[in-house]
């Protein structure tokens, strides 16, 4: 352990943990931070309070709304990313990358008016893409209440930074060395006193539990040499804790605490952008490269796989409700599917390509396309029933949050060559 810097009452360290894996900065003042927890009021993570894409029971939001129609207010955003937005306390909260300088930084709003509140930049430069439709910013800003936790690539290495609610920079930890393929859009997630981030790519990769005040490694597992897009989760399933981690050709369970493998089994795609889902039973895969499958995962220690199909779900994450399965598939379809069996319900042609996961308030899904257009619907296994479509912006590739009645969208209009990224809150009045 070595004293790098002492500045203004901030002790930070620099450890080295193997090779790939070092603490770069640890703040004093995180050790003391005391976090209140999210709300059901809240959206504090990627996939919203359950991690499943369902928005808190009991709230109004409109279905139908335009440019002025229900729009409580925007607000610009500087820079560009696909990261979703997060609602906790009285501020929204998103990540941005300036494509020009290559800087990263995290954005803090009002809640209630959209007034921007503070930006932090996190890296002066260095930020990381390839495909035109990633950005250096795609990954989601995960909260505790008390502080935020977000991803970068950044030259050539992955890292995860803690930032306090008034966008101080609390600790930075380099998780491993990153291979660019596509682009990074893992998200962090927070559990039961741990922080949860992962590295896939095609260079072997990673995946470690890290203290949340201090961004110590607790423990740390090398990943399959594959370039991969999936973000943790953790289920409880069958009476035990289980993080969930699907691509690079197989699903595996460890133990959230100790990083041990509880259960793998080959059979995932090796590209995976989705994030898994579960009934209690099962945990549901679904990807797009080299092949395109949904397949149910018996989550008993076996893995077996209880069914399978050949249906392209890579970008948007499944919705699991009442003994279902909702998808939109990228190519602009949804459908349902029975998740115990796989059968299929029903399938409908929406239009359009997505990238954003759908979200759900009790039984509606808010399915966002590519051009701005969200699609509601209602989620029974007796027919597709569509409720509106609504136009917002001319692009969005970043899901949207539900929470305290409202509705975030991040979206992007053009003018010209001129693009603009903004947040829209949209509610009744």
């Amino acid at each position: 352990m070595t004293i790098s810097r002492i500045q203004s009452g901030r002790l930070s360290l620099s450890r080295c943990f193997g090779p790939a894996l070092c603490l770069v900065a640890i703040s004093i003042r995180a050790a003391a931070l005391a976090a209140a927890p999210p709300t059901a009021d809240d959206w504090p993570c990627w996939r919203g309070p359950t991690h499943d894409g369902q928005a808190s029971a009991g709230q109004v939001v409109p279905h139908s709304w335009g440019d002025a129609e229900h729009v409580l207010w925007t607000v610009d955003v500087p820079g560009r990313g696909n990261g979703s937005p997060t609602v906790v306390g009285s501020r929204v909260y998103l990540a941005t990358c300036d494509e020009a300088t290559g800087s990263q930084s995290v954005l803090a709003y009002d809640r209630v008016t959209g007034k921007p509140l503070w930006q932090r930049q996190v890296h002066v430069a260095g930020a990381m893409r390839k495909n035109e439709k990633s950005t250096g910013a795609s990954a989601t800003v995960s909260a505790d209440g008390g502080r935020l936790f977000i991803t970068f690539p950044n030259s050539d290495a992955v890292f995860c930074t803690a930032i306090d609610l008034d966008g101080q920079v609390l600790w930075q930890t380099r998780v491993c060395d990153y291979a660019i393929h596509q682009g990074y859009g893992a998200s962090p997630l927070v559990h039961d006193g741990r922080v949860f981030v992962i590295a896939d790519h095609k260079n072997r990769g990673r995946v470690a539990a890290l203290d949340p005040a201090t961004g110590k490694v607790l423990w740390e597992k090398e990943r399959p040499p594959a370039p991969n897009y999936s973000s943790p989760i953790v289920w409880k399933l069958f009476g035990r804790d289980q993080l969930i981690l699907t691509g690079c050709d197989k699903v595996a369970a460890l133990d959230p605490a100790t990083g041990e493998t509880l259960w793998e089994k080959e059979g995932a795609t090796t590209e995976c952008v989705t994030t898994t889902v579960t009934d209690g039973e099962r945990v549901y895969s679904s990807g797009g490269y080299p092949r395109n499958h949904i397949a149910a995962y018996r989550a008993d220690g076996s893995g077996t796989i209880s069914w399978e199909n050949g249906e392209r779900v890579y970008v948007p994450s499944l919705l699991y409700a009442h003994g279902h399965l909702y998808a939109i598939l990228d190519a602009g379809i949804a459908a349902c599917f029975d998740a115990a069996t796989g059968e299929e319900k029903w399938k409908q042609r929406l239009g359009g390509n997505f990238s954003a996961s759908p979200v759900m308030l009790g039984d509606t899904v808010f399915a966002t396309s590519e051009t701005g257009q969200t699609h509601v619907f209602r989620a029974t296994p007796e027919k597709f029933e569509e409720l509106a479509v609504n136009r917002l912006g001319d692009e969005t590739f970043a899901s949207p949050a539900i929470c305290g009645g409202r509705l975030y969208f991040r979206v992007a209009v053009t003018s010209g060559d001129k693009r603009q990224e903004k947040l829209v809150c949209i509610g009744n009045r």
